[in-house]
């Protein structure tokens, strides 16, 4: 992941949105159809170029602001060893809704993932589930324990929240990078979906360059070249799914054609 990250070309990153697992309100009784439906999308990504694979518990809602229960990580743990075997040598991450960053480390240690996304590594956010607290003194010590070479990929005012206090998403991103220690930043539109605002690129940008910078939600076929032009890749699971609607089966049509996006930029 590391290399990807490095190299001049832009980084495709899709997502496996995980339907609800056990013990989650919307889980509809049969795991095996959880997985099976994990692994289809997942080749649905592969088959359509993408570099990377992220999976997360997206189907869970309503999310834990922190620690998720012991049958989250089962499911999740199952889930990534079946991604894996259609990933190929793509890297594999792993996001633990809301905020679990030290069950993602341990997904990462036990399923070989590479990378982690963290929603909330630094600061503060006001969210659907409360105020969530950054912490990364304890993730990045949890990660020279269970995960030394797993990169964390942090948001920087991630959607579906509001930063507490009044820092810029310049100072978010300094906070993030320089004493968070995140080897990658996120920037987000307000909602799963939602365009960045691709000012909001380039004043992290401008501010930090030497970091990589991904877009985090709403890149499309249509404005994938307004976008990367100021990002070094994009993390993309809703576009991606039928008719762009968040939940549906991956569509590998539309994989293969922001795949060309990519390759055009």
């Amino acid at each position: 992941m590391r290399a990807l990250l490095a190299r001049g070309r832009r980084l495709f990153c899709g997502v496996v949105h995980l339907a609800a697992l056990p013990g989650a309100p919307r889980f509809a009784g049969s795991f095996e159809a959880v997985l099976e439906r994990a692994v289809s999308d997942a080749r649905a990504l592969v088959d359509g170029g993408v570099d990377a694979l992220l999976v997360e518990n997206f189907g869970d809602a309503p999310f834990f602001a922190g620690s998720v229960p012991p049958e989250t990580v089962a499911a999740m743990a199952r889930a990534l060893g079946a991604v894996g075997e259609v990933s190929g040598h793509r890297p594999l991450g792993v996001n633990v809704l809301r905020n679990d960053a030290r069950a993602a480390l341990a997904l990462c240690a036990a399923a070989g993932a590479s990378f982690l996304r963290v929603n909330v590594h630094t600061g503060a956010m006001v969210t659907d589930q409360g105020l969530v607290e950054g912490r990364a003194a304890e993730t990045l010590r949890e990660r020279a324990r269970l995960a030394p070479e797993a990169l964390i990929l942090a948001d920087l005012h991630v959607k579906h929240a509001t930063p507490l206090g009044s820092e810029s998403i310049e100072e978010a991103a300094l906070e993030a990078f320089e004493r968070g220690g995140a080897d990658a930043l996120i920037v987000t539109g307000t909602r799963t979906g939602v365009p960045v605002d691709a000012k909001d690129l380039v004043r992290v940008k401008e501010s930090l360059p030497r970091a990589p910078l991904l877009v985090g939600s709403g890149l499309t076929e249509a404005n994938a070249a307004a976008l990367l032009a100021h990002a070094d890749g994009a993390i993309v699971g809703t576009w991606l799914e039928r008719d762009g609607v968040s939940g549906n089966e991956v569509d590998p049509e539309r994989v293969a054609r922001l795949r060309r996006a990519f390759d055009a930029v």
